[in-house]
């Protein structure tokens, strides 16, 4: 399922399913299938694997007279952020590509050394937009706003020292985060103000449940600015892929249903290129991970 988080006009946000051309409200097909669905991504999370397999069994051969007032045109519908404002950081992994780690070294004064750990740091929730947001560049700040695509990891069920070979049992879905960076904002190595600030984490367009991406590992990303194409890979390249960093992860944090993991960028970035290229007002960046969907965000004076 292709689950997201929508608005009509002013409305509050509720939480949708993308059927075709329509988005379903949850919560009001509930009501009409009579099971207590929710009307937010966290409380759907929250509910557990069993809330999403009646669900999605539910859609599956649905009548469509079903769907007369419990869905609305995708077309008349706003996109917000799957999870608008997450419970906790965002965990961001650095380095998680061997090319990425190399023009990471000669542009950013990192090590050659690929890591023999996760490389881990976190951006807040303020941080997170959505697909059509304006990215903020504050030029009092920053000279160097760079992009980066990733897959981004839904936790789906706590996790605490889980194996490799679970990992992905606890997982609810998977999404699209572009890790928007200030180069010049790094701190004695803490990448927190380069990589937390408001806007700095365009997510979406939906979260696409685990039945739907069986194996995570085979999934392309592509970055494009201004539509030229900045990076193109896959996350078959990861160092770490999904198992190891939830492996990693949970070893010492409690990971919780709705947190979320950022999986890392392959190469392409725009401090590791020759000569360097960063963004500005007046630019567009587009985000696409394959089987989500794509982020579209442009940049904007602050």
């Amino acid at each position: 399922m292709k689950l997201v988080t929508y608005r009509l006009n002013e409305d509050a946000a509720r939480l949708g399913v993308l059927v075709d051309k329509l988005i379903v409200d949850v919560e009001r097909f509930g009501k009409r299938t009579n099971v207590p669905f929710p009307d937010a991504m966290l409380d759907l999370i929250d509910q557990g694997p069993v809330a999403l397999d009646v669900l999605a069994q539910l859609l599956q051969d649905v009548d469509n007279r079903l769907l007369v007032g419990t869905s609305v045109p995708f077309a008349n519908a706003r996109l917000l952020a799957p999870i608008p404002r997450p419970r906790k950081n965002i965990f961001g992994i650095g380095l998680n590509y061997t090319e990425h780690v190399a023009e990471a070294a000669r542009a950013l004064d990192t090590s050659e050394d690929l890591p023999q750990q996760p490389v881990i740091f976190t951006k807040p929730p303020t941080a997170v937009i959505a697909d059509g947001d304006p990215i903020i560049h504050n030029k009092a700040i920053t000279q160097q706003l760079d992009w980066e695509a990733e897959l981004a990891v839904v936790m789906g069920t706590r996790a605490h020292r889980v194996s490799r070979e679970d990992a992905l049992s606890h997982v609810f879905g998977y999404t699209v985060i572009n890790d928007i960076s200030a180069r010049d904002c790094r701190r004695s190595g803490q990448w927190i103000v380069s990589k937390g600030q408001h806007t700095f984490a365009p997510m979406g367009p939906c979260i696409v449940t685990t039945d739907e991406i069986t194996d995570p590992q085979d999934l392309r990303i592509t970055c494009f600015v201004n539509g030229v194409e900045k990076q193109n890979s896959t996350t078959e390249f990861m160092l770490f892929d999904v198992n190891d960093l939830i492996e990693d992860l949970s070893q010492g944090i409690i990971l919780e249903p709705g947190d979320i993991i950022a999986t890392g960028t392959p190469a392409g970035v725009g401090a590791g290129r020759q000569p360097q290229e960063f963004m500005w007002p007046g630019d567009v960046v587009e985000t696409t991970v394959g089987g989500i969907g794509t982020l579209r965000n442009p940049i904007v004076a602050a």
